[in-house]
């Protein structure tokens, strides 16, 4: 078991080439795109990866393993010395473009990589402490409302049309982004006010989370310009945007395309069925498993270190980071994947 804790460790791996990007000045700034989203797709085209689960003894010692929380537990830490350390290097005079932008592209991959996914794990969890955790993480991309909304709507409206993070077949990843941005944020408001309504608390009032976080990540910004100043403001924002697309850019491809029946007003449960899913190694460890995805909508609250392999579940032909890439290109992405589906039925 000890062996099975330290492989992931290896989703270390991104702040550590993040971290050295963001000290490049130069071409090295490219580093982390490079690795992410150029060599791990690469290997990721060779391997099949493992489809075998852990026994049910297995389930409950790692489940109880408190060294799986701790890992996930210190991203937090990480993700914050990481935007400080780019606010700093950011703000550096003489510093040539090209190396601006691979800087603030390495910030953004460890927002979406560190900032985002651990924060989907942590949103999950039950403790007070667990969920601060993930709010602050949301922080440092400015994008709080994901954890009323994926835990709220998300999860009880997957693969259907009133989700806005499930996509359509047919649907391009672009007008998927303008579709999900606007909505999900939108029906945070709405959850959030159905949740004050039940309770009898007034809408225009502190109890209204979605308000808390608009004032704290209003806050969070103008420290940022107040301390650094606009020119390190903007990429500091162009950074965030980038890590909330990479999680819309998961979103698209985790469902696209998987609906659930509907009979009169109801739909059936969420099934494996209903989420694409990759066994591929390297991005399961570097993902905290994010991509066996159809067990974490079957049963959500299931850690990461115990998320099964189901046979019915539909398989990507490779890991997440690849089908990111392929999804940045409609016609291939389509070619791809509505012939995929099109073998599901």
């Amino acid at each position: 078991m000890k062996s099975g804790t330290l492989k992931y460790l290896l989703v270390y791996v991104t702040p550590v080439v993040v971290f050295l990007s963001v000290r490049s000045a130069d071409i090295w700034s490219y580093s982390a795109v490079a690795l992410l989203f150029g060599v791990l797709p690469f290997l990721e085209l060779f391997s099949r990866g493992s489809e075998a689960n852990l026994t049910e003894q297995e389930e409950e010692v790692a489940t109880k393993n408190r060294l799986f929380d701790l890992i996930i537990y210190g991203l937090l830490p990480v993700q914050y010395l990481i935007l400080v350390y780019f606010l700093f290097q950011i703000g550096q005079e003489g510093l040539p473009l090209y190396a601006r932008v691979g800087m603030t592209i390495a910030f953004g991959l460890s927002c979406g990589v560190l900032g985002i996914n651990a924060a989907h794990e942590l949103g999950h969890r039950n403790t007070r402490y667990e969920q601060f955790m993930s709010k602050m993480l949301l922080l440092s991309t400015l994008y709080m409302h994901f954890f009323i909304e994926h835990n709220r709507g998300h999860h009880k409206n997957v693969s259907t049309e009133e989700d806005p993070a499930t996509s359509r077949y047919g649907e391009t990843l672009y007008g998927f982004y303008v579709r999900t941005i606007r909505d999900s944020w939108l029906s945070a408001w709405r959850l959030e006010a159905d949740r004050l309504g039940k309770a009898g608390l007034p809408f225009w009032s502190w109890q209204n989370e979605m308000l808390r976080f608009q004032v704290i990540q209003l806050a969070f910004v103008a420290a940022i310009y107040v301390i650094f100043g606009f020119f390190v403001l903007c990429h500091f924002l162009a950074g965030a945007a980038l890590g909330a697309l990479l999680l819309e850019t998961v979103n698209y491809i985790e469902h696209y395309g998987l609906m659930r029946k509907k009979t009169g007003s109801r739909y059936e449960r969420t099934l494996p069925a209903h989420s694409w899913n990759s066994n591929h190694p390297i991005g399961r460890l570097m993902l905290l498993e994010l991509s066996r995805h159809s067990d974490h909508h079957f049963m959500a609250s299931r850690k990461y270190q115990v998320l099964r392999h189901f046979d019915d579940s539909p398989q990507m032909p490779t890991g997440y980071p690849g089908m990111m890439l392929l999804s940045l290109l409609p016609p291939l992405w389509f070619a791809v994947m509505n012939r995929r589906l099109q073998s599901l039925n």
